[in-house]
């Protein structure tokens, strides 16, 4: 099985990172082929909204945001981590989102299993109620198969981070 992350932290060695190498041992544990994409340190840029890939084809953009798209093309899970800035998705998560306009006929048709990880600072209830109603309504949309979300609450550092977000990334890796 081939799975693609899609990291949106600008942190190397952050909390949603040091979930996602976590992650990563759980899915090589069994044997899966796990590729990471740093959206943070990849040249990729926002939707234009022109319309040109007509939802189908390639974007216009000369950046490696294609690249990206057939990458999803070819895997056979997708795993979308980023801390939690402002009550959502970083901005560098939500950009490669948004570029997946251009192929989404494509990948609808895949019906990938995808996967959520991502880290706040907060330790409430409440900080990952609108992140968790995006991503049911992006799965419903893309035709997602919910292979599992992680929302580490009270992650705001490393050393701060609770135990059982580590073993529950792991844990997924091996499942997805």
């Amino acid at each position: 099985m081939k799975v693609l992350v899609l990291a949106g932290s600008p942190h190397k060695n952050g909390t949603s990172n040091t979930l996602l190498k976590e992650f990563v041992k759980g899915a090589a544990s069994v044997g899966k082929e796990v590729e990471i994409i740093d959206l943070a340190h990849t040249d990729i840029h926002p939707c234009l909204g022109c319309d040109a890939c007509g939802m189908g084809g390639d974007c216009v953009q000369k950046d490696q945001g294609n690249e990206i798209l057939n990458k999803i093309l070819e895997s056979d899970a997708l795993i979308f981590v980023s801390p939690v800035y402002y009550y959502n998705v970083s901005a560098q998560l939500k950009t490669a989102i948004d570029r997946f306009y251009a192929k989404t006929m494509q990948i609808t048709d895949k019906n990938l299993k995808a996967g959520v990880i991502m880290t706040a600072w907060n330790n409430d209830d409440w900080t990952y109620g609108a992140i968790d109603k995006y991503f049911d309504i992006l799965f419903d949309y893309m035709h997602f198969k919910n292979a599992g979300r992680i929302y580490g609450k009270g992650c705001g550092t490393v050393s701060m981070m609770p135990r059982k977000y580590g073993e529950e990334a792991y844990k997924l890796g091996k499942e997805i």
